[in-house]
């Protein structure tokens, strides 16, 4: 086996299997996509990469396997299926875009899909059949999107899994910021293969505290650096470019998926954009980011009823193009150039989700989701919360123009029905 040294885990010894897939030009190309996206124009150390990332949780793939096997955790599993689950984990970020998850949010295609044909066909797919069996492109694929019958799923998608334990350890450690302390060696020694109802990963339950601080260092990067407003600016700002550039057919989505963040960078700045779009560009490359003219914790929001049982201002989150006609509109009413007010709400799903299987330390079996369970955690049961404190609602505009407070917030708390209906009739929105 060969060695890589790693500043995290230290020795990471890679089989012959992983040497070949590093050799293929789909992982190597994670060596120029960020692991944080934007977030290095706030935390320089924010450097590094999907390959560091994916690096690590192969690792961490091959040392929960060990454990496993050492306990007899694994005598039901098939014999290859460690290494399906080790490449998994090494493959398991090969259809990210540039900059990480932002183009997600204009719509973009997973980026689990997007790895579909890379892990299917071409050099990954030769790569996996000829050393794992025909099937196993496909066995690694269902794992990664997280639709694997195989017991061992948890370990690749799931809410202990390794990409997790790895990313939020290698993303503060980076950052230079105490919000990632996770005791690694703690949760994989607990980890378990269950019985009941069926084969799956799971926790004894001598690992809730260790499961607790994933849970709480989950909230605290969220909070703090995944979320921090310059980041979500500077994100804005990309969403924004990219998505005026698809407009204009300058470039078409499957193309940004093959791009490294400066290849991407580089290949925009050669095209004719529009103005607002040039704007964006030059902008993120002199650090120039909008700057914050309203902020609003999630949890404001909730007093006033958005209608039709939607949350207030889910549709920023989720309706990118509704919000990005607002943008322009909102701009147009305030005497603001088009692109000089953006508006950020992310979202992420589950952020502190839980459900797992936990062996008590009498043999039985229960079940921990995010209502918790009595007399044995807690946090889970304060996720929506944390949730809400963690998620903050942003108005962003050039040069620090102000924005009226009262009457934005009623606009951004409207369903997205009667947002739209504003636009289509004329009405201001601000009133």
């Amino acid at each position: 086996m060969d060695i890589l040294r790693d500043p995290l885990w230290n020795n990471i010894r890679l089989d012959p299997l992983a040497l070949a897939l590093l050799d293929t030009t789909v992982v190597q190309r994670l060596r120029y996509v960020r692991q944080l996206g934007l977030a290095f124009l706030v935390y320089p150390g924010a450097s590094h990469s999907r390959f560091e990332h994916a690096l690590g949780a192969y690792h961490l793939a091959g040392v929960a396997l060990r454990l496993l096997d050492e306990q007899g955790q694994l005598t039901a599993v098939r014999n290859d299926e460690g290494a399906i689950v080790r490449a998994a984990a090494l493959l398991h970020d090969i259809g990210h875009y540039p900059f990480s998850h932002a183009l997600e949010e204009i719509g973009a295609l997973h980026h689990e899909e997007v790895a579909r044909p890379l892990l299917l066909d071409g050099a990954v797919g030769n790569v996996l059949r000829a050393r794992l069996g025909a099937d196993a492109p496909e066995r690694v694929f269902a794992l990664i999107t997280g639709t694997s019958t195989s017991p061992l799923q948890g370990l690749i998608s799931g809410s202990l899994d390794l990409d997790k334990i790895e990313y939020l350890k290698r993303d503060a450690h980076m950052c230079g910021v105490p919000y990632g302390e996770i005791d690694v060696d703690r949760l994989l020694n607990s980890l378990v293969i269950t019985e009941a109802p069926t084969a799956r990963v799971g926790v004894h339950e001598k690992g809730l505290s260790a499961l607790e601080s994933l849970l709480f260092a989950k909230y605290q990067m969220y909070r703090n650096v995944y979320w921090h407003h310059a980041v979500r600016s500077a994100t804005a700002m990309y969403k924004r470019l990219v998505a005026e550039a698809l407009s204009a057919e300058l470039v078409v989505p499957a193309d940004v998926a093959r791009f490294t963040d400066e290849g991407l960078l580089h290949h925009l700045e050669a095209l004719p954009l529009p103005p607002v779009a040039r704007a964006m560009l030059d902008g993120l490359r002199s650090r120039r980011l909008h700057k914050r003219a309203l902020e609003q914790p999630a949890a404001v929001l909730d007093g006033a009823a958005a209608g039709e049982g939607e949350e207030p201002g889910e549709w920023i989150a989720t309706d990118y193009a509704l919000t990005r006609r607002v943008e322009d509109a909102l701009a147009n009413e305030l005497g603001l150039p088009e692109g000089a007010l953006l508006l950020d709400f992310p979202v992420k799903t589950q952020m502190l989700g839980l459900d797992l299987p936990m062996v008590r330390r009498d043999g039985s079996i229960v079940r921990l989701t995010e209502h918790g369970w009595q007399g044995a955690i807690n946090l889970p049961r304060l996720s929506d919360e944390l949730y809400r404190s963690a998620r903050r609602l942003r108005v962003y505009t050039r040069d620090r123009a102000p924005v009226p407070e009262a009457p934005m917030l009623a606009l951004v708390t409207q369903s997205a029905a009667s947002v739209r209906a504003r636009l289509e009739t004329g009405r201001p929105l601000l009133d």
